[in-house]
């Protein structure tokens, strides 16, 4: 094939290295004298999170029976699907991973059954349906305990370990020990979004497929299996969805994130301690930012890979493993692309993980389609990359690369389902609107800019945008320029889609276009530490120089971050006057400065310690050829700062909007779950929700209308609640994180008003015979209801703030 010729020169310094952090022997499947030390890395992870949960309020009881979910709903029947579906195995660690994946895939088949056909009744026995099939056919049974195993080394397991527990921690600090499960106080404070992902939830626990609970009937055309996925561990786990969105799921399916990454970066690599590089470059290593603090109102380019994004918005959460799992299988294809006793231009580990063989093309379609739905934004990247590679493919072959078809009419049929089915052809508000995002940083408004200096501002602009959300991909630099760009096609598969991301972010307008970036990284990242592993084998280290290097990254890091911390006061203020910025933030690129600044800092540092390490080179031998690692490895820490600097942020205070959501509230509409049916429908005139509670009682409510929290915990419809994340109103929204506008049917929303302001019994008896509302639900702070609702209705609750009517 066109693209192996390349590395015939390289494997011949390389050819005789075995593939790092793994056993070449396969006859492993024996416990062996040190089995208990195998496992200790797995379980010192999960003992963690373990005491981490219960140290942040959540009951041994909820963890559990979380814990036993996710055993045998999940791990189990997806684990014995996918060891039927790939063709020899490779280590117990990949074929749990991808199992646990492929059973969210499961899970989602079984919940549209479930609830579907109205026997919720029945989660927990839907795992039977693989269980036992593979128990009694004798050609499954045998999947119950493979053999052939290859281990992975210690040192591999504690990496992979030490990364999800150091996300355990972080997790803790930030969200788990910050935000209660249910508000305890009248000032307790919920981040805003959290009230609107547990409605989903809770609407999913009775439709298939969702409606829009605060607007009751109301179809949502969204991305939402990560909610099919929590009302399945309520139904089978019977675990309050309060618990699961605020405590278990988060960290447990990032985890999950962590070590699909690290299995499939060794897959497609060939190469084991990419594995861990690409967990910690995807799931720990930040935005490149001089800001500190840096709360949500100062992100530059959207949507963080890291730090909030990576617990509030779940359907990223969730979406993730799913992506990293598509990856993986669509590059294990890619690898079977190349012609018998062809020379492998990555490296001479890559063909010692077995291929998944045929039916591979199976766990592409069945990962494709849950990752469509899980995020929008995945598919797309995904098939953008894949188009590249074919291209390429074409052009060095001269022939139709027919598995590439087939790979991508998999994707585009799953594309195209998501798009007309799941999100019925809905915008959200993002339009084709290039360089809509960014270009704001170099408005001119009054065109006193020079055409030259103008020219400097857009591409200082084009520049901090790439080393904030791409510096931590430098790897990619080594691998593509060694290869003088004569990739495998896996290799242009993972280039096209990292690349696909951001250019899409920067051809779309609107907030959410950010996740196109964010779909991106997990491809930049798995190419990113291949590279640097392949960069780090040529420099090769002795054990001091290694200790060395790992010593400096830890050192820079920790100088990084503390005077990022203690000092970027000063260097913003520094920086804005040396560039002539008389008010602080007077020019539309002002909040640019500081991070483009820091970066030509560091350059310089860089290019005064690359003439030194020379000179040095001259009379150290020992230093010749070892410049570059030392380079790489410095810029793909600079990002580690984020992680830290988010829980010192999150010590001095809250999330920006992180709004009050009083305990009076909640305890109302948990009163109304427990004595009400899941087709009641509820009305209310809480409509807005603010930073600091409720608007005063006769203000107009035109702003912010996400009041979400009624729905969210009574896990009822409500006829008009909030409406800011509708989809007919986000495709108002003009690319906004949210719509601001009125209602869109004006008639029922003064009908629903006066049925709290304005009662009469003709009112009520619409309301309840055409609309099916069961409680008037009186938010007080919004304004009193009328008296003659009392006697019109049955008063069955008060707390004070909140009053609930029934009707009949």
């Amino acid at each position: 094939m066109g693209t192996t010729g390349s590395a015939a020169p390289e494997r011949a310094g390389l050819g005789a290295r075995p593939l790092s952090g793994s056993s070449p022997s396969r006859t492993t499947d024996r416990p062996g004298p040190h089995a208990v030390w195998r496992f200790l890395p797995a379980a010192a992870a999960y003992l963690l999170l373990v005491s981490l949960l219960l140290a942040s309020d959540t009951t041994v009881s909820d963890v559990a029976r979380y814990t036993f979910y996710v055993l045998w709903g999940v791990m189990l029947p997806g684990t014995l699907v996918f060891r039927a579906l790939r063709r020899r195995p490779h280590s117990l660690v990949e074929d749990l991973a991808f199992g646990t994946v492929l059973g969210l895939v499961l899970e989602l088949a079984a919940w549209a059954a479930l609830v579907g056909t109205g026997a919720q009744a029945f989660a927990l026995a839907w795992p039977l349906a693989v269980v036992i099939p593979f128990t009694a056919v004798p050609k499954l049974r045998r999947h119950w305990r493979p053999r052939g195993y290859t281990r992975p080394s210690l040192g591999w397991s504690w990496s992979v370990s030490g990364t999800v527990m150091l996300s355990s921690v972080y997790f803790h600090q930030v969200f788990l020990s910050l935000y209660p499960v249910l508000p305890d106080k009248e000032d307790s404070r919920l981040f805003n979004d959290m009230p609107y992902l547990l409605s989903l939830a809770a609407n999913a626990k009775h439709n298939v497929p969702l409606t829009f609970p605060q607007a009751a009937g109301e179809p949502l055309h969204y991305h939402w299996f990560t909610f099919a996925h929590m009302a399945m561990t309520d139904m089978v786990g019977h675990i309050d969805l309060a618990v699961i969105e605020s405590r278990l799921m988060v960290p447990a399916l990032a985890a999950l994130g962590m070590v699909i990454a690290a299995v499939v970066a060794q897959r497609l690599s060939g190469r084991a301690w990419a594995g861990p590089l690409a967990a910690l470059l995807v799931f720990a290593v930040a935005e490149f930012t001089a800001i500190y603090p840096n709360p949500v109102p100062t992100w530059t380019f959207g949507a963080p890979a890291v730090r909030l994004m990576s617990w509030s918005s779940l359907s990223l959460t969730y979406s993730q493993p799913l992506l990293i799992a598509l990856m993986g299988v669509i590059g294990d294809a890619l690898r079977r692309s190349r012609k018998e006793g062809a020379t492998a231009a990555d490296g001479e580990g890559a063909d010692r993980v077995p291929r998944f063989g045929r039916e591979v093309y199976v766990l592409v379609a069945l990962f494709a389609l849950a990752s469509t739905a899980a995020k929008a934004s995945t598919l797309p990247v995904t098939l953008a990359g894949l188009a590249l590679a074919g291209l390429v493919l074409l052009i060095t072959t001269r022939r139709i690369p027919w598995q590439v078809v087939g790979l991508g009419a998999i994707l585009g049929g799953a594309q195209l389902f998501a798009t007309a089915v799941i999100f019925n052809f809905e915008s959200y508000g993002l339009e084709i609107i290039p360089f809509g995002n960014i270009r704001g940083y170099w408005a001119d408004q009054g065109n006193l800019r020079s055409p030259a200096f103008q020219a400097l501002v857009v591409v200082g602009t084009l520049v901090a945008f790439v080393l904030n959300h791409q510096l931590k991909l430098l790897g990619i630099i080594p691998l593509v320029s060694k290869r003088r760009l004569r990739l495998e096609p896996v290799q242009w598969f993972l280039l096209g889609a990292s690349v696909a991301g951001p250019c899409a972010y920067l051809v779309v307008n609107g907030y959410n276009a950010s996740y196109f970036t964010l779909a991106a990284l997990p491809f930049g990242a798995v190419l990113s530490a291949w590279g640097f592993c392949e960069t780090f084998e040529r420099a090769e280290l002795g054990a001091r120089a290694k200790a060395a290097l790992a010593f400096a990254a830890l050192a820079f890091s920790a100088l990084l971050t503390f005077g990022i911390y203690r000092y970027s006061g000063r260097w913003s203020a520094y920086v804005l006057r040396l560039a002539g910025d008389k008010g602080r933030g007077a020019t539309s690129y002002s909040v640019l400065l500081p991070a483009l600044a820091l970066a030509a800092a560091l350059v310089l540092a860089a290019l005064v310690g690359a003439v030194l390490w020379w000179l040095g080179g001259r009379v150290w031998p020992a230093l010749r050829g070892r410049g570059a690692i030392v380079l790489l490895t410095a810029a793909l820490t600079a990002g580690t700062p984020g992680i830290f600097h988010d829980v010192l942020q999150s010590r001095e205070s809250l999330w920006s909007y992180s709004y009050v959501l009083p305990r009076s509230h909640v305890q109302a509409a948990r009163w109304i779950r427990a004595h009400s049916e899941p087709s009641d429908v509820l009305a209310t005139n809480s409509h807005c929700w603010q930073v600091e509670g409720p608007l005063p009682a006769g203000t107009k409510c035109d702003i912010n209308t996400r009041s979400q929290w009624l729905s969210a915990y009574s896990e009822r419809s409500v006829l008009i609640e909030g409406w800011g994340y509708a989809p007919r109103a986000m495709a108002l929204s003009g690319g906004g994180a949210a719509y601001y506008g009125p209602f869109w049917d004006q008639e029922l929303f003064r009908f629903n008003e006066d049925a709290v302001y304005r009662p009469t019994a003709a009112i009520l008896r619409r309301l309840h015979d055409r609309h099916h509302v069961r409680y008037i639900v009186a938010h007080r702070p919004s304004g009193a209801e009328s008296p003659l609702l009392a006697k019109l209705a049955k008063k069955v609750y008060d707390n004070g703030q909140m009053a609930v009517y029934e009707l009949s």
